[in-house]
């Protein structure tokens, strides 16, 4: 079956920094719905058409990916705020009650920082603006189920795996 929108793809990738440094691998197959909000547009692209066995190798720039680093998704928030053992690489979704920071936009925060006074908190997902290298090849097609076709998805978009949804599926 050649792969087009809607069916159901079974893929595993290697997934590269520019400088080829490994920053995912799904070496066992995962599924994933085509033509809905599972993947990346140029990822989709480079599958259209393609059957099971296909490989590919794509670069992927930010803003085809997870989308450019956004300075104002940055914060300093109070240190009371936060539970005792907060430690950098913690996510919470939102800002906490009693943020003192205006209009940031509801999302997943990531604590980069803490001191005595302030935790500081990342809005951008963890992959924004870093070119990627996808290596990927389709071990399966098959069709889509209509309960698949209706929802768009497998579940999950497939870069929350990676610690956030890609840019066009913004966090916030």
């Amino acid at each position: 079956m050649k792969i087009s929108a809607p069916c159901v793809v079974a893929l595993s990738w290697r997934l590269e920094d520019a400088q080829s440094q490994l920053i995912d691998e799904l070496a066992e197959p995962l599924e994933f719905f085509y033509g809905g909000h599972d993947l990346f547009a140029k990822v989709e692209e480079a599958l259209l058409d393609q059957e099971a066995g296909h490989q590919a190798s794509l670069a992927l720039e930010p803003e085809h990916a997870f989308g450019d680093y956004d300075s104002s998704l940055v914060c300093f928030e109070a240190r009371n705020l936060f539970p005792e053992g907060v430690e950098a690489g913690m996510q919470f979704e939102g800002l906490p009650p009693g943020a003192a920071t205006e209009d940031m936009p509801e999302g997943i925060y990531t604590v980069t920082d803490v001191y005595p006074e302030h935790v500081v908190l990342d809005g951008n997902h963890p992959l924004a603006g870093i070119g990627l290298r996808m290596h990927l090849k389709v071990l399966d097609v098959r069709a889509a189920t209509e309960a698949e076709i209706e929802a768009g998805s497998l579940g999950e978009a497939v870069f929350s795996l990676l610690g956030g949804a890609p840019a066009d599926e913004p966090l916030h």
